[in-house]
């Protein structure tokens, strides 16, 4: 039985911060590696953000690769500080490419309507569906209140999709270990969102 994500290659992939190391000392390769290894989830992840009327699969790949392209240009300034962290940076490029973009589409409306346009821009995103805008706040919120090492995890398994085995690799632990530490970052969550007032 195959239990692999179709987002990541067959074999063992290398660590993203052996990449980085990589694509600090100069192999082009390593960039290459790492754009198939994070285009595919960024982009999945992209879109659930969009409202419906920037989720056009141009759109999302601009952001996407406007996103990587802007962490290897930064990637001197970037600093591991745990395992997960190169996700949560990607993670907040993107948001803030995302906000960046709902802004650009508020202020010039590309069809002439504006209040088709702010109507659009006002649509809720994927995710926005799933949960709802308030308790998308709170999960937000909740999230921020976590230690950075569970938000990475958090990050990594519920809104990138990694399974354990690819977490595992990037976090440097055991399958069962990173299943451990991800459910012990859910649980967190959860009592984040309980006590989030947002989030009733």
């Amino acid at each position: 039985m195959n239990n692999e994500s179709p987002s990541m290659p067959a074999q063992v992939p290398e660590a993203t911060v052996v990449l980085l190391r990589r694509i600090r000392s100069g192999d082009a390769g390593a960039r290459e590696d790492l754009f198939r290894r994070y285009l595919p989830l960024l982009r999945r992840w992209a879109h659930g953000r969009l409202p419906a009327s920037a989720r056009d699969l141009s759109d999302t790949d601009d952001i996407v690769q406007v996103t990587l392209v802007r962490a290897l240009n930064h990637l001197d300034d970037f600093e591991s500080q745990h395992p997960g962290a190169f996700l949560a940076y990607l993670r907040q490029i993107l948001l803030n490419q995302v906000r960046d973009e709902l802004r650009r589409r508020q202020r010039r409306p590309e069809f002439g309507e504006l209040d088709a346009e702010m109507a659009d821009a006002e649509s809720p995103t994927l995710l926005e569906q799933m949960l709802g805008h308030e308790r998308l706040r709170a999960y937000e919120n909740a999230l921020a209140e976590l230690p950075k090492r569970q938000q990475g995890l958090i990050v990594m398994r519920l809104e990138l999709g990694l399974s354990y085995p690819e977490i595992a690799v990037e976090t440097g632990g055991t399958t069962d270990a990173v299943r451990v530490m991800v459910s012990r970052a859910i649980v967190q969550l959860a009592k984040g969102l309980n006590d989030d007032p947002t989030g009733t």
